[in-house]
Protein backbone atom coordinates (compact mmCIF):
# COMPACT_ATOMS: atom_id res chain seq x y z
CA UNK A 1 0.00 0.00 0.00
CA UNK A 2 1.44 3.44 -1.09
CA UNK A 3 0.88 7.17 0.23
CA UNK A 4 -0.62 9.02 -2.18
CA UNK A 5 -1.07 12.26 0.08
CA UNK A 6 2.18 14.87 0.71
CA UNK A 7 2.57 17.48 2.66
CA UNK A 8 5.63 19.99 2.87
CA UNK A 9 6.99 20.90 6.36
CA UNK A 10 9.37 23.46 7.01
CA UNK A 11 11.62 23.09 10.22
CA UNK A 12 11.98 26.41 12.04
CA UNK A 13 14.29 27.05 14.00
CA UNK A 14 12.09 26.88 16.98
CA UNK A 15 11.08 23.39 16.67
CA UNK A 16 14.86 22.76 17.40
CA UNK A 17 15.93 21.58 21.49
CA UNK A 18 19.17 22.16 23.10
CA UNK A 19 20.47 18.60 21.35
CA UNK A 20 19.82 20.27 18.04
CA UNK A 21 17.47 18.37 16.44
CA UNK A 22 13.73 18.91 16.39
CA UNK A 23 12.12 18.04 19.82
CA UNK A 24 9.73 15.29 20.15
CA UNK A 25 6.70 16.77 21.02
CA UNK A 26 7.02 18.96 17.30
CA UNK A 27 6.74 15.28 15.78
CA UNK A 28 2.84 15.80 16.82
CA UNK A 29 2.18 18.91 15.43
CA UNK A 30 3.84 17.69 11.68
CA UNK A 31 0.82 14.92 11.49
CA UNK A 32 -1.10 17.21 12.63
CA UNK A 33 -0.63 19.63 9.46
CA UNK A 34 -0.65 16.75 7.26
CA UNK A 35 -3.78 15.36 8.56
CA UNK A 36 -5.50 18.94 8.42
CA UNK A 37 -3.69 18.89 4.77
CA UNK A 38 -5.45 15.36 4.22
CA UNK A 39 -8.88 16.54 4.93
CA UNK A 40 -8.88 19.94 3.49
CA UNK A 41 -7.68 18.03 -0.30
CA UNK A 42 -9.42 14.76 0.12
CA UNK A 43 -12.52 15.56 2.50
CA UNK A 44 -12.95 19.28 2.33
CA UNK A 45 -14.23 19.74 5.57
CA UNK A 46 -15.22 23.46 6.27
CA UNK A 47 -13.66 22.98 9.82
CA UNK A 48 -17.22 23.94 11.54
CA UNK A 49 -16.27 23.51 15.21
CA UNK A 50 -19.55 24.29 16.46
CA UNK A 51 -21.19 20.73 14.45
CA UNK A 52 -19.56 17.57 13.68
CA UNK A 53 -15.76 17.03 13.16
CA UNK A 54 -12.88 14.49 14.58
CA UNK A 55 -11.42 14.37 17.64
CA UNK A 56 -7.96 12.56 18.23
CA UNK A 57 -7.95 9.18 20.27
CA UNK A 58 -4.56 8.32 19.70
CA UNK A 59 -1.28 8.96 18.39
CA UNK A 60 1.58 6.71 18.60
CA UNK A 61 5.11 7.74 16.68
CA UNK A 62 8.04 5.68 16.01
CA UNK A 63 11.31 7.72 15.98
CA UNK A 64 13.98 5.87 13.44
CA UNK A 65 16.17 8.95 13.32
CA UNK A 66 16.52 12.67 14.35
CA UNK A 67 15.33 15.65 12.64
CA UNK A 68 17.25 18.79 12.32
CA UNK A 69 17.58 22.62 11.72
CA UNK A 70 17.11 22.92 7.93
CA UNK A 71 16.14 19.35 6.58
CA UNK A 72 13.69 18.84 3.97
CA UNK A 73 10.50 17.18 5.57
CA UNK A 74 7.50 15.89 3.97
CA UNK A 75 4.79 13.64 5.91
CA UNK A 76 3.04 11.29 4.00
CA UNK A 77 -0.56 10.28 4.86
CA UNK A 78 -2.96 7.68 4.17
CA UNK A 79 -5.98 6.24 5.54
CA UNK A 80 -5.43 2.62 6.43
CA UNK A 81 -8.93 2.19 8.54
CA UNK A 82 -12.50 3.43 8.11
CA UNK A 83 -14.71 2.19 10.53
CA UNK A 84 -18.29 3.28 11.50
CA UNK A 85 -17.46 5.89 14.01
CA UNK A 86 -13.53 6.51 13.89
CA UNK A 87 -10.50 6.20 11.24
CA UNK A 88 -7.02 5.30 11.19
CA UNK A 89 -4.44 7.67 9.61
CA UNK A 90 -0.93 6.60 9.01
CA UNK A 91 2.08 8.79 8.54
CA UNK A 92 5.88 8.59 7.48
CA UNK A 93 7.82 11.45 7.95
CA UNK A 94 10.72 11.64 5.36
CA UNK A 95 13.73 14.32 4.92
CA UNK A 96 15.26 14.48 0.96
CA UNK A 97 18.52 13.77 0.87
CA UNK A 98 21.38 13.93 -2.14
CA UNK A 99 17.83 12.85 -3.85
CA UNK A 100 16.72 10.26 -1.85
CA UNK A 101 14.07 9.88 0.91
CA UNK A 102 15.08 9.17 4.16
CA UNK A 103 12.63 7.27 6.81
CA UNK A 104 12.85 9.48 9.99
CA UNK A 105 9.46 8.78 11.84
CA UNK A 106 6.28 6.64 11.44
CA UNK A 107 3.22 7.48 13.19
CA UNK A 108 -0.50 6.35 13.65
CA UNK A 109 -3.62 8.26 14.76
CA UNK A 110 -7.13 7.02 15.44
CA UNK A 111 -9.64 9.61 14.62
CA UNK A 112 -13.34 9.44 16.00
CA UNK A 113 -15.97 11.25 14.12
CA UNK A 114 -18.01 14.05 16.87
CA UNK A 115 -20.81 15.76 17.36
CA UNK A 116 -19.24 19.15 18.88
CA UNK A 117 -22.93 20.43 19.72
CA UNK A 118 -24.51 16.85 21.81
CA UNK A 119 -20.63 16.10 23.18
CA UNK A 120 -20.98 12.54 21.38
CA UNK A 121 -19.34 10.15 18.85
CA UNK A 122 -21.08 9.76 15.32
CA UNK A 123 -20.78 7.92 12.37
CA UNK A 124 -18.31 8.66 9.99
CA UNK A 125 -20.15 11.12 7.62
CA UNK A 126 -21.11 9.59 4.32
CA UNK A 127 -19.33 12.07 2.15
CA UNK A 128 -15.95 12.07 3.90
CA UNK A 129 -16.13 8.22 3.85
CA UNK A 130 -16.90 8.55 -0.20
CA UNK A 131 -14.41 10.70 -0.79
CA UNK A 132 -11.95 8.87 1.33
CA UNK A 133 -12.84 5.68 -0.15
CA UNK A 134 -12.31 7.86 -3.47
CA UNK A 135 -8.80 8.82 -3.14
CA UNK A 136 -7.46 5.95 -1.63
CA UNK A 137 -6.09 2.48 -3.45
CA UNK A 138 -8.67 0.15 -4.23
CA UNK A 139 -8.52 -2.61 -1.89
CA UNK A 140 -6.49 -1.04 1.16
CA UNK A 141 -8.52 0.70 3.40
CA UNK A 142 -9.88 -1.81 6.16
CA UNK A 143 -13.74 -1.41 6.65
Amino acid sequence: MSFRHSTPVEVRFVDIDAFGHVNNANYLSYIEQARVKYFDDIVNWPYDWNNEGIILAKAELDYIQPIRFKDEITVYTRCSRLGTKSLDLEYRIVKMENGREILMADANTVLVAFDYTKKNPIEVPQEWRRAILAYEEQGFVVQ
